[in-house]
């Protein structure tokens, strides 16, 4: 199956209460192990490279080698999406370098100057044949000292949220409903929580439009003990429970967006690999676990809460 736009799997996950899993990718390994699992669960996912890996892995080699999964994973139906594109000549970049969707994230700007932004990079992507996503309300941790006075504070406010996709036509938004970048999402001691609240008045407001959560990694505890168990010094982290992204998807979420959980899940496979054969310095012994603990990774998510087989099957 050659790559596709999100707007299909949009669509059958907006009406079946399930999200489509976007991962990120950093190499070419990570790639191929997160679909080996969405081919072991005939389910559709979205490939992510963020402005870092699209610096790391070089543009040039990018579309080739999801042309090449294509091929590889025939029955996959995948996106591969530019994460958090921070400029509009990166979001351009992306477009004519292959990728079938992409981030603008402007929302470090105003609210009128992200729409400009945003507006900008919608009317070059579409007139492509390329979807747009993008950000509105700021996607924090605990750390921020969140200020809700209003109701809403730095979350997404619904109708500013409503105005913005309005004017904008992009196809799917990011909003802040509490997740947050990176594996230190909440101080030790605290509970996740996220604001269904919002969530709700969002959805009601835009029915059956995309919504996406960014910083949705669990960050399971075992994957840390067994990163830490062989030579790793990650402090304790906290995730978002995956029920409770779960219970987002229910109400309207179609894209959760995952990062952390599959760096901590490789490099913890490879350290114990690293650990356990001293003897051996084929790279491709210790690339290996990392593959594996990856693709038992995603196939865990897509049972839990994303699209799989029954649920998701693939146009």
């Amino acid at each position: 199956m050659a790559l596709v736009t999100t707007k299909g799997m949009f669509e059958r996950a907006y009406k079946g209460g399930y999200g489509i899993g976007a991962f990120n990718f950093d190499n070419l390994d990570i790639m191929r192990a997160v679909l080996q699992a969405a081919q072991n669960k005939k389910a559709p996912v979205i490939m992510m490279v963020s402005g870092g890996a699209w610096k790391y892995m070089n543009p040039l080699y990018i579309r080739a080698m999801c042309d090449a999964a294509a091929k590889e994973f025939p029955d996959v139906e995948f996106a591969l999406h530019l994460d958090h594109g921070k400029t509009v000549e990166l979001c351009k970049a992306a477009v004519d370098a292959g990728f079938t969707s992409v981030m603008i994230d402007a929302s470090a700007y105003d609210f009128e100057e992200n729409i400009r932004q945003t507006k900008e990079v919608v009317e070059y992507a579409h007139a492509r044949g390329v979807v747009v996503e993008s950000e509105l309300g700021a996607i924090a941790g605990i750390e921020d000292d969140v200020c809700v006075e209003d109701g809403y504070g730095v979350f997404t406010h619904p109708k500013q949220a409503k105005e913005f996709v309005d004017r904008t036509g992009i196809d799917s938004l990011a909003i802040a409903i509490g997740t947050a970048h990176g594996a230190y999402k909440f101080k030790p001691g605290t509970k996740p929580q996220l604001r269904f609240d919002i969530l709700d008045e969002i959805a009601a407001l835009m029915p059956n439009f995309p919504l996406v959560l960014h910083g949705a990694s669990s960050v399971p505890a075992e994957a840390i003990e067994l990163l830490n168990k062989y030579g790793g010094k990650m402090e304790a982290a906290i995730g978002i429970p995956e029920s409770m992204l779960a219970e987002a998807c229910r109400r309207g979420v179609c894209k959760i967006n995952v990062g952390t959980d599959i760096r901590v899940a490789f490099v913890g496979a490879m350290r114990k690999a690293l650990h356990d054969h001293p003897e051996k310095f084929d790279v491709r012994e210790f690339f290996t676990p990392g593959r594996e603990a990856i693709t038992k990774l995603i196939e865990g998510k897509i049972d839990g809460y994303l699209g799989s087989a029954g649920k998701a099957v693939c146009d």
